[in-house]
């Protein structure tokens, strides 16, 4: 390596340890927890208190004992965090990392589909606005969407707003009747049958684990579909040696750390979420010094959207 850039390398080397040194002293300070989902970098992962999916998070936010939640996410996780906690003091990390799927329905064609189907259970996929789960009767995340809906007496469900996922929870309750909507995950959805079948072929040992946010051609071809941290689970249990992943490559981080004696492949170049990669660690510092942007929201909407998120997790707790 050239000597400037093992000089520059040592510099940024440096400089991220003061920083982690910092927060690390800032969350003592404030009383302060910092949660993280898979998708952000490796380093911002690495200091967090919690890492997990949407679901998890969801659930950790209603049971740390910190009066301030540092969120290392997207918009949508953040407010479902101060919905579940009001008291709590919520501070994203980044104020415009989002979700574009969290915008992809509008509370005017819930109203349309209720007077179409007065029975149908709205489910609402948690990668969704306040505003949107306000006009819910549950959530769901990609690791229990299947279970809730299962559990759910409405034999008409309006799955919004992933059409992916919802056309994937079809399949395995055929005694339901699903309508769609046309809402997806642009990182999943670029993940391309022709770019599986190619790693497959330059990997041919390998396991394919999908995400249900998949399209279906791709899930078609997976071994094991699953959320995040299905995959990661199914990843570190099996003793198979090589996987092929199609979800977002934030995973990676966590997958090499548990199971450092595997390998794991990216299926194509458009894996990245650029919302995700906003986090670094010197936007946590920074929230951590200014104690904002803090996730502020109507209190009728909140209490409104806290009924379909205590449902889930009621749901998702019982046998």
């Amino acid at each position: 390596m050239c000597h400037w850039l093992v000089t520059e390398w040592r510099i940024k080397m440096n400089g991220n340890k003061e920083v982690k040194q910092r927060i690390a002293e800032l969350k003592k300070e404030k009383d302060a927890v910092i949660l993280a989902h898979y998708y952000v970098d490796g380093e911002v992962q690495e200091i967090a208190d919690y890492v997990g999916d949407s679901y998890y998070l969801a659930e950790k936010a209603t049971t740390i004992p910190a009066g301030t939640i540092i969120f290392c996410g997207v918009s949508f996780m953040g407010e479902s965090a101060k919905i579940l906690n009001p008291e709590k003091k919520v501070i994203m990390a980044d104020q415009k990392a989002d979700c574009p799927m969290a915008h992809m329905i509008e509370t005017e064609r819930i109203h349309e589909v209720r007077e179409q189907y007065p029975d149908a259970a709205v489910v609402c996929y948690v990668n969704s606005t306040a505003e949107i789960k306000a006009e819910s009767d549950v959530c769901v995340t990609s690791s229990n969407a299947i279970r809730i809906v299962k559990k759910l007496p409405n034999k008409d469900i309006f799955f919004i707003p992933d059409n992916n996922l919802g056309r994937y929870a079809a399949k395995q309750l055929p005694e339901k009747h699903f309508i769609f909507h046309d809402g997806f995950c642009h990182v999943h959805t670029s993940i391309h049958r022709e770019e599986v079948l190619k790693a497959k072929e330059v990997h041919p040992e390998a396991l394919i684990l999908a995400h249900p946010e998949c399209t279906e051609e791709v899930l078609e071809l997976a071994d094991f579909i699953g959320s995040t941290s299905q995959i990661l689970d199914y990843a570190t249990q099996s003793e198979e040696k090589v996987f092929l992943i199609c979800t977002e490559m934030g995973i990676f981080y966590e997958l090499q750390q548990k199971n450092p004696g595997k390998k794991f492949y990216s299926v194509g170049h458009r894996q990245f979420c650029p919302n995700m990669k906003r986090i670094k660690l010197e936007s946590v510092l920074e929230a951590l010094e200014r104690m904002g942007p803090e996730v502020q929201l109507d209190e009728e909407i909140r209490q409104k959207a806290k009924l379909p998120l205590e449902r889930m997790l009621q749901l998702a707790a019982e046998e």
